[in-house]
């Protein structure tokens, strides 16, 4: 498809493509840092949601997380067989499932502390620099979210 002046837009001018080689990169320097604690980004992404608020409801860390139950659960049943987790029934409301960190799951924030500098050291930028680019993006993802609904 031609822009307004008849040129067809470049790969290299997409702000899309630029979004998703970024987080290609980004999942290749987390993939080596996570092998060691034995996570996948996405497990990482739960046990750090987790670490901040232990015994979430599925629905409440999917919302954080921007995932549905179908692409959460599994992710929770392997950190379950992993030890890091454990799903319990709800006593005040049985059809939900909290999520609650195990000894070993705890254990594991202890080993990841690194994690966070690691990535801000392969940026090349300052701390100040990381956090602006990550509030826009924040922005940005809020925004097209208003626009999609």
């Amino acid at each position: 498809m031609a822009d307004a002046k008849g040129a067809v837009p470049r790969l290299s001018d997409q702000l899309c493509f630029a979004v998703y080689s970024t987080a290609h990169a980004l999942n290749r320097i987390y993939k080596p840092l996570l092998a060691a604690l034995g996570l996948t980004y996405p497990q990482y992404l739960v046990m750090m949601v987790l670490w901040q608020q232990d015994g979430l409801a599925v629905k409440e860390i999917g919302e954080l997380l921007h995932l549905d139950s179908g692409t959460l659960t599994p992710l929770l049943k392997r950190l379950e067989a992993a030890g890091h987790v454990r799903r319990e029934r709800d006593p005040a409301d049985e059809r939900q499932v909290r999520i609650r960190l195990t000894t070993t799951g705890l254990a594991l924030q202890d080993q990841a502390r690194s994690v966070p500098q690691d990535l801000l050291c392969a940026t090349g930028r300052t701390v100040d620099q990381v956090q602006g680019l990550r509030d826009d993006l924040a922005r940005l993802r809020d925004q097209l979210n208003v626009v999609a609904a």
